[in-house]
């Protein structure tokens, strides 16, 4: 398999996630979501969708430059991915328990959990390529702010 070919088969894997995800947000987003107080810092809920994509293909963008080194460092690569891969189904998890449960409170504990994955998958894929490592960095404070974001929800909805 050739270095784009990697590149691209990632990305595609973590739209594909995130489109799924999407669907169990999509109709919470008009009827659930709408209904709970919210902290004056929410976004407006057209920001989610542009940044989550992006977020999405920057993270697919990093996990195939590692796959690329994985002739190299098969070890280490194979263990950053398998941290990529929890990361990712937790990530998906998240959208489940929040929008498809309704279930702030659950899903801010799971988000805690996410975040120790994603910053776990950032030190691995450091090690590995620089570049895959930054491009952790935007998710990874996207989802912190995503953290306080689901706290303040689940605070002020209990």
């Amino acid at each position: 398999m050739t270095k784009i070919t990697r590149i691209l088969t990632m990305v595609v894997t973590c739209l594909v996630i995130g489109y799924f995800s999407g669907m169990v947000t999509r109709s919470a987003i008009v009827t659930w979501y709408p209904t709970l107080v919210k902290p004056s810092f929410n976004p407006p809920n057209w920001i989610f969708a542009p940044v989550w994509s992006m977020l999405y293909i920057m993270m697919g963008v990093a996990a195939g430059l590692v796959w690329n080194r994985i002739e190299f460092e098969k070890e280490i690569v194979k263990k950053a991915l398998i941290f990529f891969a929890i990361q990712l189904a937790l990530n998906a998890l998240w959208s489940y328990l929040f929008f498809g449960l309704h279930n702030p409170m659950l899903a801010g504990l799971e988000i805690i959990v996410l975040l120790l994955m994603i910053y776990e998958t950032y030190i691995q894929f450091s090690k590995i390529n620089r570049i895959a490592g930054y491009l952790f960095i935007p998710y990874l404070a996207w989802v912190s702010f995503a953290a306080v974001l689901n706290a303040s929800i689940w605070w002020l909805n209990k």
